[in-house]
């Protein structure tokens, strides 16, 4: 009878034992396996390359190439913006902030993006101010950056992914021109339209619009344009300019007016704050991206800028990061920014349990061949097994995210090349190839 007893009462720990070496042993042959596909890839011998892999369930590296190696991220910058809007930013965006003063109306922005963005299309901010019967006044200033982020390209500046940063942004920050099918196109928003001229000089090449650099002139080449056409431009950002969209938008008259915003503004809450996350990660959008960081500066003071934010995230979440990360704005867009694959697990470890739910975590993400920019990347099908970030530029092309095994595991990996001159294609291919390993072997 003693001996049955003290079977049962060990018996459990037997069992966990024999389960952790059991765990060790598949974790040491994937580390073995993995390490043999770096051995034996000749196309990642030419350029610099980066991997990290964590058992999500035991949480341990099992595996590295160069894991505590510096890299460009790109676009997996903004693995880090979505975490510091997971703890920063409250479930519910804040659209304005305001004060109502007698017959007027001051309100002061936040850096939300939604304000009638093209996906999101939130009209909170819009029917608040379309509704209100007082004077209405726009309070600038809260934002003390530059229009664009350190080591931005400047030859950038007319693509749809370069918006400018502001504290109040409006429709993307961005001009739609759009072909029709009369050979016409149109133009939104409308009150840009007395700013497009035909550069009669340029009767060559196809349809594009260009931006002088410094105006909101918009010049396009005298050549058909076809039906199917879409091109998206960033305006320049004034507060002349927010002045005139909000006029032109609301059918009101908004005036500027210079006040710190007081400590007793009032909030207006928008949008839900995931549906924005959502909207950041699936296309990788670097306006979304930027201004979320501002948003999270509205917890901070009455000033938004991007560098104080960083700072502060560095400082009170990610203080404990295996190597200390060059972060310098929130899209990925600087090529200054600099992570290890070490640093982008443990972001992804700690936005997993932030969210404490795989499955809504995983709908935020791109899912490898089904969503986002992840959707041609792996085979088209219904059960994505991949769900991360890519990030690329110029001879940069990278991945970090989860990948879920035919056995059910889940492993957290980040996988960097930065410097080759290869084409991207192949780059990718490489990395399919390796992560699809490990989710059919293990």
């Amino acid at each position: 009878m003693l001996h049955s007893r003290c079977l049962n009462k060990f018996l459990p720990i037997f069992l966990s034992v024999i389960g952790l070496l059991l765990s060790c042993s598949a974790d040491k042959m994937i580390a073995k396996k993995v390490s043999k596909e770096f051995k034996n890839s000749e196309l990642i011998k030419q350029y610099h390359v980066g991997f990290s892999l964590y058992n999500l369930a035991e949480q341990q590296t099992i595996f590295e190439h160069d894991g505590d190696k510096f890299f460009t991220p790109a676009s997996n910058t903004k693995l880090f913006t979505f975490y510091a809007a997971l703890k920063m930013i409250p479930d519910v965006m804040p659209a304005l902030r305001y004060i109502e003063k007698n017959d007027s109306l001051i309100f002061w922005g936040t850096g939300d993006p939604s304000f009638l963005q093209s996906e999101l299309k939130d009209k909170t901010a819009y029917n608040f101010l379309a509704n209100s019967n007082k004077k209405i006044f726009f309070a600038s200033g809260r934002y003390t950056g530059n229009l664009y982020g350190a080591g931005w390209a400047w030859d950038d500046y007319n693509d749809y992914y370069q918006a400018e940063i502001n504290e109040l942004p409006l429709l993307d920050n961005t001009v739609w021109v759009k072909g029709k099918s009369n050979g016409t196109f149109s133009i939104v928003p409308k009150s840009f339209t007395s700013c497009f001229a035909i550069d009669s000089t340029k009767k060559t090449g196809d349809f594009f619009v260009k931006r002088k650099i410094n105006t909101n002139e918009f010049d396009y080449n005298a050549v058909p344009i076809k039906a199917n056409y879409s091109q998206q431009i960033p305006f320049k950002v004034s507060n002349g300019t927010t002045l005139s969209l909000l006029a032109d938008t609301l059918h009101k008259s908004i005036e500027l007016i210079e006040m710190k915003m007081p400590n007793d503004a009032k909030t207006l809450k928008g949008i839900s704050r995931d549906s924005v996350l959502k909207a950041m990660l699936l296309p990788s959008d670097n306006f979304i991206a930027e201004q979320l960081l501002l948003v999270c500066g509205d917890k901070l003071s009455d000033t938004l800028t991007t560098e104080k934010t960083i700072e502060y995230v560095l400082k009170n979440y990610l203080n404990n990061l295996p190597q200390k990360p060059r972060w310098i704005d929130g899209s990925g867009l600087s090529r200054m920014n600099l992570f290890s694959p070490n640093d982008m697990v443990a972001v992804l470890n700690l936005i997993y349990k932030e969210v404490n739910n795989p499955a809504k975590l995983f709908d935020m993400l791109p899912a490898g061949g089904k969503t986002g920019t992840l959707k041609n990347a792996y085979p088209k099908t219904d059960n994505p097994f991949v769900f991360g970030k890519t990030g690329s530029l110029t001879g940069i092309h990278n991945q970090s995210g989860y990948v879920v095994t035919k056995k059910g595991k889940t492993y957290i990996f980040s996988f960097m090349n930065n410097n080759f001159v290869n084409p991207t294609a192949a780059v990718r291919n490489e990395m399919v190839k390796i992560v699809t390993y490990i989710h059919d072997n293990f």
